[in-house]
């Protein structure tokens, strides 16, 4: 597998840590420490799943892959249905008053991660040379979410106190999609 193969793969295993930054970044309120982690988390948890699928191999391959969904649209879902109810019954004076945690932004990485665990089981089997191209995949998945955060940041300080409510769908939507 080359290097544009692989950044490709990281571009799309990245989609979902995306959809949940610029979720994150336009209904919450981030201090330093969380939009420093929110990279580096999804990024790292990126990097980190293919290889432990990689050397799992057929172990567990197919007992994850089976609860992948359930487990991302729990999380997810959970974590956009508040999003959404925040949003919806917030005034324009609480805006901004949730805080996103250092938890609640692990179990995302998490979720939006468990993927790659896949991928890493395939990657074994094109015998895949799997410390470069999960380097690839954090770093893509690093870069891409480092470019969400402004872009979450931007239209959520337009949006205001819509932003929980758009966040909370997106987050929705992507818990939903897990399970198809």
């Amino acid at each position: 597998m080359g290097l544009w193969e692989t950044v490709l793969l990281g571009i799309g295993l990245s989609m979902d840590a995306v959809a949940v930054t610029v979720a994150n970044s336009m209904a919450y309120r981030c201090k330093t420490r969380e939009k420093v982690l929110m990279p580096l988390f999804f990024g790292g948890f990126q990097g980190l799943m293919p290889l432990l699928g990689y050397f799992a191999g057929g172990l567990f391959a197919s007992y994850i892959h089976r609860f992948a969904g359930g487990i991302t649209f729990l999380v997810l879902g959970y974590i956009g249905a508040k999003m959404l109810w925040e949003g919806l019954r917030s005034t324009e004076e609480t805006v901004g008053e949730s805080v996103l945690t250092v938890k609640m932004l692990f179990l995302q990485a998490i979720a939006t991660s468990i993927d790659a665990f896949a991928v890493g089981v395939s990657l074994l089997a094109i015998e895949a040379e799997i410390v470069p191209a999960s380097a690839v995949i954090a770093a893509t998945t690093f870069l891409c979410s480092l470019a969400a955060l402004f872009v979450g940041k931007r239209f959520g300080e337009e949006l205001g106190n819509k932003a929980k409510v758009f966040g909370g769908i997106i987050l929705l939507l992507i818990a939903v999609r897990a399970v198809l």
